[in-house]
């Protein structure tokens, strides 16, 4: 995720001990004894990440635990994400007075079933779909595009967002994506100047779609 963030945001992508490493004890309580294995080994894998991007900004590797959405909670003063798929993690983290919000998604690069479309993709996106290369399965870049989104928004603002609640534009050849969020959406948002608009990056290579994007600092 590095090549998709400013440097303002430290990146930790996981290696293969990260995912059976150590939790804190204020995270190992957000699992629970039913956690299955695989949501386990994403967890962990993300915590650890998350610990070595706090200490690349020099922070101390504090416990990163989970809220009753499963969302993390990052320490006071800072904003992070984390995103994890099949093989891959990674967690990115930034100081609140640098950056608003960060959010990044990974996901397996592959052909989303009609229904699944459907559910993500507004009219509008389909037709762009339609006029873009086809050796890009492009359903799951803006699939990937809308978690970020909803990453950066949901820290912020606090609410939810359907996949539908916001319109993504891609530039492939540039490699951006652009998310207008639903009026609507903004105009209720509980919060003073809601994001409305939000860029950011991707990138579709080795079997993965990756997005990110940050907010500014108002």
């Amino acid at each position: 995720m590095r090549d998709l963030l400013p440097s303002t945001v430290a990146v930790a992508v996981a290696a293969e001990d990260d995912w059976t490493g150590q939790l804190h004890e204020a995270e190992a309580a957000c699992l629970g004894d039913r956690a299955v294995e695989s949501r386990r080994r994403d967890f962990t894998a993300g915590r650890v990440c998350a610990r070595r991007a706090m200490a690349a900004l020099g922070l101390p590797p504090v416990a990163v635990p989970a809220a009753a959405d499963r969302s993390p909670v990052w320490p006071t003063g800072t904003v992070g994400t984390i995103t994890h798929t099949h093989g891959y993690c990674a967690a990115a983290v930034a100081r609140r007075e640098e950056i608003r919000a960060v959010g990044m998604d990974a996901e397996q690069h592959r052909e989303l079933s009609a229904g699944v479309r459907r559910l993500i993709c507004l009219p509008e996106e389909d037709e762009q779909i339609a006029r873009l290369p086809t050796d890009v399965f492009w359903p799951a870049v803006v699939f990937s595009a809308k978690e970020t989104v909803y990453k950066v928004w949901h820290p912020v603002v606090g609410t939810w967002l359907d996949f539908h609640d916001a319109l993504v534009r891609l530039d492939p050849e540039a490699g951006t994506f652009t998310a207008r969020i639903a009026p609507a959406r903004v105009a209720e948002a509980p919060v003073d100047h809601p994001p409305a608009l939000v860029t950011g990056r991707f990138a579709v290579e080795a079997g993965l779609v990756r997005t990110a994007a940050t907010l500014a600092v108002r």
